[in-house]
Order: C-alpha cells, then structure tokens, then sequence
C-alpha cells in the first residue's frame, strides 16, 4: 500500500507541471500584446506624420489619434496582466525565479500567495477597464442633459472605486 501511495504523490506532486503550459502561453499571450500595441503605435505615428506633412487635416484626426494610443495602452496593460499572471503561476506552482530574487530591479513580479497573485491581477485589470472606459468615452455622443448626467456619475463612479481600490492598498 505504501508504493501505490508513493506512486500516486509523484504523479500527483509531478502533475503541477502542467501548470507550465500556462505559464508558457501566457508569456506567448503577453510578447503578442506587446507587439500588436507597438505597431499601433507606430502606425498612429506614421499617420501623424502623413497628416502634418501633408497638410491633409481631417475633422476627427486628433479623436483618432487619441483613441489609438489609449487602444495602444489597453493592449500594454493587458499584456502586463498576462506578464503578471505567468510569473506568478511559475512562482507558486513550479520555483522561485533566482534571476528576480538576486536582482536589485523593482520586486513587482515577485510572488508568493495566491491571494498576492489575485490582487496584482486585480488592479491591473481594473486599470484596463478604466483605459477601455476612456477609449468608448471619447466615441460616445451626448444628446441630452440626461446622458451628459450618467457620464458624470459614471466618472463619479469610477473615482469613488479608484479611491478605494488605492485606498485598500494601504492596508
């Protein structure tokens, strides 16, 4: 009976490695956001250029520029949030990476409860839900005093759950 227990603990402490195809495809996840992001940029800088050299200025240029970077830094924060969630994954599951703990670079990818993993995952997508807020705000048309009230409690909103979200840092 103690070999099949020792059989079934191997396979079972073994059986976190799996935990690595996550980590492997949330890295792949990550570079990918990373570059579309960059591109983006790039493209919204070479129209920028365009525009400027061309003295072809459309009514709604400064709107599309704005909306490209703001694309732009939602697809970096998502790319963070997957960053994030493969360090931690590795941390907890597979080994402490001996590269970050000698490092004298900044400890945030460093990891060590599930519920530490939760909260860095949590601030960073409510960032990106903010920045996606941001970009639909700026597409959106108000046509009545009534609208123009829920955009001003929807702001309200947001910064009252930005201020606790801070405020629950803390402590």
């Amino acid at each position: 009976m103690k070999a099949i227990e020792k059989i079934f603990e191997s396979i079972l402490w073994n059986g976190r490695l799996f935990v690595l195809l996550a980590v492997i495809f949330s890295v792949i996840g990550s570079i990918i956001l990373f570059i579309v992001a960059s591109v983006d940029i790039y493209v919204v800088a070479a129209e920028t250029i365009t525009v400027y050299v061309t003295h072809a200025h459309p009514d709604n240029f400064h709107e599309m520029v704005v909306s490209g970077i703001i694309g732009a830094v939602d697809l970096y924060l998502m790319a963070v949030v997957m960053l994030i969630f493969s360090f931690g994954l590795y941390e907890l599951f597979i080994s402490e990476i001996e590269l970050a703990k000698n490092s004298s670079a900044s400890k945030v990818l460093e990891i060590h409860s599930l519920d530490q993993l939760k909260d860095k995952l949590a601030k960073v997508i409510v960032m990106v839900l903010v920045v996606s807020f941001f970009q639909r705000v700026l597409h959106t048309e108000y046509n009545g005093a009534l609208e123009m009230l829920y955009f001003s409690g929807s702001i309200l909103a947001l910064s009252v759950g930005l201020y606790f979200l801070h405020k629950g840092g803390e402590h």
